[in-house]
């Protein structure tokens, strides 16, 4: 049979995008379906303009309580012009969206926006406003693709879904709110938190439970939570959540937490308690959206959860033959870079023809991640607990170190008030090969990735001593932790870097 494409991309996220170009790459004819930006969620709501906005809480606190330590002053106040700010952030990301329509361009791929809807396994239909006039147009590949991602989640209540904003709103905000309150406990709640705290905003954070990021290692989450204290945050404990959130004349709101603490004269009331994958165009019977611009995944019978996640194997493939999912949409990982692997495997699994990549796939171990909180979190591989449980208490042996970074060297304050950073190294086995490394403090984002590398490589602890240390960096730490050299002399490495071995050589041609 004939098709008008070799492979369809429902989103043009960063994994679809990813699959579309490498999937052109091979020759084959691709077409991207989008129904709003380019980019998704990372580039136009999510880790571009979040950063951003981390940036300028961090500018901020350089300014507020570090600057004066350096001997800096300012003759006047120094203040924060929000708008400018947002019409900047703005601007790069309107940017980003060309260059990835450019990208498309020379890559060859072809690009329609619109919303899309499943007509049989190898159509999809695809419903678009032109010179205002809705226009319907088929189009038809061998294989589909389905990278639609996510989107924010409103809990039930009464009047949250219509005086909240979401992590999207956040963006939307034309000025600094007074006061804001964010509500969750995850990765996003901490870090919106961090930002408008840092900005200047009144900030509260509710949490269902005792403390936010409870997945975490404790020493990095309990860590963190002492730090936002710290610095000003206002966190609500044991709430259960929200039960109610109200607005007078001024829209000032009131907002009610199940645990019957009520917070009052908000200005903004940030919703970040999860997201759900974006199947509801996809998935006629999602119990928690509208039934209206259905794309009805049971016209070509693709499975998804109780949770609306597609269900996916470990090569993306759906239970229909000619259809894979990937990103947030399949709930494995749910980070941009993890979206960009996979749809990069899978195409050259597909297409590429090259019998190497016959099986190839992305791994979803040991992937390193990071929370843009104040201050930074890095992570990589597993908490002690979940090390424990895997390979039980008498084969685990943790390393950790708490200090105050250089940074902090000449501030006169007393030593326990100045900002920690926080390590942990979990290893396990007689060889104590890492099997998870967590860090919280200043610059734990950029070290990070260079771990997780070695981590990838299955390094041990000896490995890590046999790494020279940076100094004076926070890094440093983890090469020199415990009684350095003596941990097993094993290395996981291909070929040996312990006791001054030689580093390996290429192989030439």
């Amino acid at each position: 049979m004939t098709y008008d494409f070799d492979l369809i991309c429902i989103g043009g996220g960063s994994g679809g995008i990813a699959c579309a170009k490498r999937s052109a790459s091979y020759g084959k004819k691709t077409l991207v379906i989008e129904r709003q930006r380019l980019g998704g969620t990372c580039v136009n709501v999510g880790c571009v303009p979040k950063k951003v906005m981390w940036s300028a809480a961090h500018i901020a606190h350089t300014v507020k309580h570090d600057m004066k330590h350096y001997g800096f002053s300012t003759d006047s106040e120094v203040k924060l012009d929000f708008p400018k700010l947002k019409q900047a952030r703005d601007n790069y990301v309107k940017r980003l969206n060309g260059i990835y329509a450019s990208g498309f361009e020379r890559a060859g791929v072809e690009c329609v926006f619109g919303e899309a809807t499943f007509v049989d396994k190898h159509t999809v239909k695809v419903v678009s406003q032109e010179d205002g006039m809705k226009k319907e147009t088929n189009y038809t590949a061998e294989k589909i693709v389905i990278a639609t991602g996510g989107r924010p989640h409103f809990p039930p209540g009464e009047g949250i879904e219509e005086n909240c904003i979401s992590s999207d709103g956040f963006f939307e905000l034309e000025d600094l709110p007074k006061v804001a309150v964010v509500v969750g406990a995850g990765y996003i709640a901490v870090e919106l938190a961090g930002v408008l705290n840092s900005l200047g905003a009144e900030t509260h954070l509710v949490v269902r439970k005792g403390k936010a990021l409870r997945e975490f290692d404790p020493m990095i989450s309990d860590g963190l939570d002492k730090e936002m204290v710290k610095a000003g945050i206002m966190i609500h404990r044991n709430t259960n959540g929200v039960a109610k959130v109200t607005a007078d004349d001024q829209k000032k709101k009131t907002v009610t937490l199940h645990s019957g603490d009520v917070i009052y004269g908000a200005d903004v009331v940030l919703m970040a308690a999860g997201r759900v994958p974006n199947t509801e165009d996809l998935c006629a019977e999602c119990e928690w959206a509208p039934n209206t611009e259905t794309l009805h995944l049971e016209s070509c019978g693709v499975k998804v959860t109780p949770r609306k996640y597609i269900i996916v194997d470990e090569y993306q493939n759906t239970n229909v033959d000619n259809i894979y999912a990937l990103g947030d949409v399949a709930g494995v990982v749910e980070l941009t870079p993890m979206a960009i692997a996979a749809g990069r495997r899978l195409a050259d699994r597909l297409f590429s023809g090259n019998p190497d990549l016959a099986f190839a796939k992305v791994s979803y171990e040991n992937v390193p991640t990071v929370v843009f909180s104040h201050p930074t979190i890095g992570t990589c591989g597993i908490t002690e607990s979940k090390a424990i449980e895997k390979y039980g208490q008498d084969n685990v042996k943790v390393y950790t170190s708490r200090f105050s970074d250089s940074h902090y060297g000449i501030f006169d304050v007393q030593p326990e008030d100045k900002p920690k950073t926080l390590m942990k190294l979990v290893c396990a086995g007689v060889e104590e090969k890492v099997v998870g490394i967590h860090v919280l403090g200043m610059g734990a984002d950029e070290m990070m990735q260079g771990f997780g590398v070695a981590m990838k490589m299955g390094a041990t602890k000896a490995d890590l001593d046999s790494c020279v240390a940076i100094h004076p960096t926070a890094s440093e730490e983890l090469v020199t932790m415990g009684t350095w050299g003596t941990s097993p002399q094993e290395s996981g490495a291909k070929v040996s870097t312990l006791n001054g071995a030689a580093s390996a050589e290429p192989k030439l041609s």
